[in-house]
């Protein structure tokens, strides 16, 4: 009976503490008081609608390059970002930043652009540059320094702080997370909170969650001046009170996960 009663009692804290740190602002109808509501109806609004709120597509663009190209291949893709920027009034997108893998999936480069109106803009892109003689040229003398590619299209959390460049010497860290289907509103139910702890040291550059390819992907990019501020960045992330709570919440959500330290490209807007 006492086990019973003891078991009753944990339950019944474990309830009102996930109440507590999941009840709704004032404004029920706005984006932020539905993601802390941890029951969505999953016919109401779609995880697009409700963890972003703008009409910014991101297009993460991952090239396997390789051995022994890279020289070649990096030499090529800045030539393709010279001639996306003389378009850019026509194509309605920019690059954001473009990256070498140096800790991770090593001969790999990512490549970071957005496209501003919707979808419909990403078919005019395409429409125009593979009518574009220059541009086919480029992307068939790519084709040999690759060994493999994949594209993402992209969502923005509308809780993470918005994208600014970066200049001086950086290293980045995209950490990747595969998450379990129907979890993604409850991911961001507990990161609009989580996002406060890491926000103060301005490395928090980006967040998002994918729309077209690998779905129930999300990817948080930090922006560390060294390896060695990364780690004191991330142990002073723990020392505050709340931070392992947010990481008790979202442990259970993810399949799989991996992070990769990124330097950027000479020709990267972000540095």
């Amino acid at each position: 009976m006492f086990k019973l009663r003891n078991a009753a009692n944990i339950c019944n804290v474990t309830a009102v503490r996930s109440f507590a740190s999941t009840s709704p602002l004032s404004e029920k109808d706005s984006w932020f008081s539905k993601l802390l509501v941890r029951k969505i109806e999953p016919t109401k609004e779609s995880h697009s609608r409700m963890l972003s709120d703008k009409e910014i597509i991101y297009a993460l663009h991952t090239h396997n390059v390789r051995p022994g190209s890279m020289v070649d291949y990096l030499k090529n893709y800045k030539e393709t970002v010279g001639l996306m920027d003389e378009k850019k009034a026509n194509l309605s997108c920019n690059l954001v930043a473009s990256w070498t893998v140096q800790v991770g999936d090593l001969d790999q480069c990512l490549h970071l652009w957005r496209y501003t109106g919707g979808f419909e803009k990403i078919d005019h892109a395409k429409a125009d540059l593979f009518h574009d003689p220059e541009y086919l040229g480029l992307m068939k003398d790519r084709a040999k320094y690759l060994r493999s590619r994949h594209l993402q299209y992209l969502l923005a959390f509308s809780y993470w702080p918005k994208i600014e460049m970066r200049s001086g010497t950086n290293i980045y860290e995209m950490r990747s997370y595969r998450l379990k289907p129907g979890t993604m509103i409850e991911w961001g139910n507990n990161w609009a909170r989580a996002i406060n702890f890491r926000k103060h040291n301005n490395e928090a550059f980006a967040g998002f969650f994918s729309q077209i390819g690998r779905l129930y992907n999300v990817h948080h990019i930090w922006c560390y001046k060294s390896l060695q501020a990364r780690k004191e960045t991330r142990e002073a992330a723990w020392r505050l009170p709340g931070w392992d709570e947010c990481v008790a919440y979202t442990v259970p959500l993810i399949r799989e996960m991996h992070c990769r330290v990124l330097s950027p490209t000479e020709f990267s807007p972000t540095q």
